[in-house]
């Protein structure tokens, strides 16, 4: 084999890939990822057995770990210089080589298993921690984990020992997103319900993809008054509900749909397009000249846009550029998947809260018998148009919440009202998934009933590591039940498989008709 990488959901073939990546990575980018890997494995080990504090540590493990994740860096070089900077460190405080990269995903099946889902899920914390602390927020007990869970990869576990750290993971998983949460919303406020408009305007403009609102607010100030527009693409989207950031007129409305729809999207678009954090797919000729990528998104020869000491980035480039290109001559409606001309976003934790007694109303008179939350990361490959089938089916007595690029399977579809509200609540981000944990917790307790039973489904739709995370604070929780597709990870061996399945109730995903019948039933 060239290669071994099967952390996300689109490998070939459903077996691995071991010519190419799925997403494009070649050989040697996986290797000097798994480099990377092994260096951050040690670095830890050495800084749990010296119990040493090192925060520049935590955070070269921290991108390191959000590097490494799928759609991020296909950069050989830079990926490089980032496992010999770990090295050096190391290196410095005598710290010596704990795994090689060979042995990663190598050996007894179910070892490789549940050390891969520790890993993968670290790799999804780490994406969310980054972006908290670009924002100026961290946690000792979270930088803690990562040198402990880290470490934890180069040792031998009893399967028990592993599934205790898992759970212990998804704890403190739910305190990095509570942190995102305080981070964002100490920033730019509570989000508010919005409509989003998929026009988009004559004139010059940027398209901003990836997750970090930061990046959006500097971009937002930096083109205030040059007649430059612009525009979110698929997980930027929850940006337009902020109060700080909608507030810039000329944040116009949303391009596009999900990630893996950008090569056509972005084909021809008199724009440049900002990769501010994952899911940069390999730039067509046709529109390569105009990626700009930030943070720790890198490709091969396109160009990168730097922080200085201060975290401030210069958009000068960017932006000039798009006023060169020039946008388009007249104004262009675009539409979602289904055809729609707006989308609406907003429903944030506080929206929903604020709400409760109408929504404990609502259940308790008959009116709403039942919430769905379906949301997840979005994909190419064959099974992903269950989910818009599902929202489709859904009786008119029932509410969609949900989040993540996974929505753009159906968020554009008009399935009517309950109490004023859309049937579809877009709640965010995929880190706002622990806004409808809290949602979750806070209607429980007014029903005086466990989260399990409340009328409440939740079907997920993975694809790279930020969901991996997310399923294990939400069994960490004892969250029970949940339907999981388009198809199972294949790094859950069937023993481990087998056990969250037994323990959890982790269902797959069959057809709408037959899930929601179960879940009605």
């Amino acid at each position: 084999m060239s290669m071994l990488c099967f952390q996300c959901e689109q490998t070939v073939k459903g077996a691995g890939c071991t010519v190419m990546g799925a997403c494009g990575k070649k050989p040697d980018a996986a290797h000097e990822q798994d480099v990377l890997t092994a260096e951050m494995i040690s670095l830890a080990t050495v800084m749990r057995d010296r119990n040493k504090s090192c925060e520049p540590c935590v955070d070269l493990i921290v991108d390191g770990l959000f590097t490494t994740i799928t759609n991020v860096s296909f950069d050989v070089s830079t990926l490089g210089l980032l496992s010999g900077e770990i090295r050096a460190k190391r290196e410095g405080v005598g710290g010596e080589e704990v795994i090689k990269p060979s042995e990663l995903f190598r050996g007894d099946v179910d070892v490789v298993s549940l050390r891969s889902t520790l890993l993968f899920g670290l790799r999804g914390m780490a994406a969310y921690a980054h972006h908290a602390r670009v924002l100026g927020k961290r946690d000792v007990q979270m930088d803690a984990w990562f040198i402990k869970g880290m470490a934890a990869l180069g040792e031998e576990h009893s399967v028990d020992e592993w599934l205790g750290l898992l759970m212990e993971f998804g704890g403190v998983n739910l305190r990095c997103m509570e942190i995102l949460d305080e981070a964002n919303t100490g920033a730019y406020g509570n989000p508010v319900p919005t409509e989003v408009s998929m026009l988009v305007e004559k004139g010059a403009f940027i398209v901003v993809t990836g997750h970090d609102l930061r990046d959006l607010k500097m971009l937002l100030e930096q083109t205030d008054g040059k007649g430059v527009n612009v525009y979110t693409h698929s997980e930027m989207l929850p940006a337009h509900g902020y109060p700080e950031l909608k507030k810039y007129t000329h944040l116009k409305g949303h391009y596009g749909t999900a990630w893996q729809n950008q090569q056509r999207e972005f084909d021809g678009l008199p724009a440049p397009v900002l990769w501010t954090t994952n899911c940069l797919m390999p730039p067509r000729e046709s529109y390569s000249d105009r990626v700009y990528t930030t943070s720790v998104v890198r490709y091969p020869d396109m160009k990168h846009i730097e922080a200085d000491v201060d975290g401030h980035k210069d958009f000068s480039g960017i932006i000039g550029h798009a006023i060169r290109l020039g946008g388009f001559a007249e104004d262009r409606q675009f539409t979602g998947i289904n055809g729609g001309t707006s989308v609406t976003t907003g429903f944030g934790r506080q929206t929903v809260l604020d709400n409760a007694p109408a929504i404990i109303d609502a259940v308790k008179g008959g009116a709403i018998k039942h919430f769905f939350l379906v949301g997840g990361c979005d994909g190419a490959k064959p099974g992903r148009s269950y989910y818009t089938d599902f929202v489709k089916q859904t009786p008119k007595d029932t509410v969609v919440l949900t989040l993540a690029c996974g929505k753009f399977r159906f968020n554009d579809l008009d399935i009517g009202e309950i109490g004023g509200f859309p049937r579809i609540l877009d709640m965010g981000q995929c880190s706002d998934a622990y806004g409808a944990i809290q949602v979750a917790v806070q209607l429980a307790g007014a029903f005086d009933c466990d989260v399990n039973e409340l009328p409440l489904t939740l079907v997920l739709s993975w694809y790279e590591q930020k969901a991996v995370c997310i399923l294990l604070t939400l069994l960490s929780l004892g969250i029970k039940d949940i339907y999981i597709g388009p198809s199972l990870p294949l790094f859950l061996s069937p023993n481990v498989l087998g056990v969250l399945v037994e323990k959890f109730g982790l269902t797959p995903i069959s057809t709408p008709e037959a899930d929601l019948e179960k879940m009605l039933g």
